[in-house]
């Protein structure tokens, strides 16, 4: 999983440039073995460090269907299947104009929300819904330190999102977490699964948060598409017009080429 480090201040600091660790796959057969992984970034946090809260316990909150622990990667397509993550958001310019593109084209997306953009923009968070997309736990405050934190302040950042996410949608629940930067911990991913959350990873890493061009994004499409079918984007955390042309170039290219747009596995 990579890390993401760059400079979104919005989040209410200033980060260092991104961190990118790509495991190159090639073939459907990988994509699907991906599907199993286990994130190994830090090791379990201390008893000491657990919450006493009953409802931060991974055996606790209820859950309309069982999801896996593992962290997600294939689609519910299958081998030509992909899926488009789009996360920081809600953002008041940036999310309708996503939005706008894949009702183009006809795509579905998995909507990466962090909490307190939801709970300022809960008009977004019901528009995505409304258009057929999912929703999935971004934390709280985007904090890409997280595996390196308490297991109390893991679950205050993944159970607060759910519910601000939760309210801002008129009761629609998230059905994924995706860690900040990749920043999962054994303790973090059953929590979220015991919630109804699969654990969400990401095979193709677009860097559009850094905003290298539109060209240099769809070229990161391309190059990198062998490594598995989840593709990361950004709807928020700065200007975001090129990850918007990004997507207008190359859904209709995907789509062209045979695939397939739906959802991550969550079993």
């Amino acid at each position: 999983m990579a890390r993401h480090n760059g400079g979104r201040g919005w989040y209410g600091k200033t980060v260092g440039a991104a961190l990118a660790v790509v495991v190159a796959a090639t073939g459907a057969s990988v994509w699907a073995a991906q599907a199993g992984a286990v994130s190994a970034a830090s090791p379990e946090p201390a008893a000491s460090s657990a919450p006493s809260a009953s409802s931060a316990s991974p055996a606790a909150g209820s859950q309309s269907a069982k999801v896996a622990v593992s962290i997600a990667h294939a689609s519910d397509k299958g081998p030509r299947g992909l899926n488009i993550t789009i996360d920081d958001g809600p953002d008041p310019q940036w999310t309708p104009r996503v939005l706008e593109v894949l009702d183009e084209f006809g795509v579905k997306a998995t909507f990466c929300m962090v909490g307190t953009q939801a709970k300022a923009h809960p008009d977004l968070v019901k528009k995505v819904v409304a258009a057929g997309h999912r929703l999935c736990d971004h934390s709280v405050g985007h904090d890409t330190g997280m595996d390196k934190k308490s297991q109390e302040y893991q679950a205050q950042q993944i159970l607060d999102a759910e519910r601000m996410i939760t309210e801002a949608s008129g009761g629609v629940k998230p059905m994924y977490y995706r860690a900040p930067g990749g920043a999962f911990t054994p303790y973090s991913r059953q929590l979220a699964a015991s919630h109804g959350m699969r654990p969400l990873g990401w095979n193709v890493d677009t860097k559009d948060f850094e905003k290298p061009g539109t060209d240099a994004i769809v070229a990161t499409v391309r190059q990198e598409l062998s490594n598995g079918p989840t593709l990361l984007f950004h709807d928020a955390g700065g200007d975001r017009s090129q990850t918007v042309e990004a997507l207008r170039r190359i859904l209709p290219e995907l789509k062209e080429q045979g695939f397939s747009f739906g959802f991550p596995v969550l079993n």
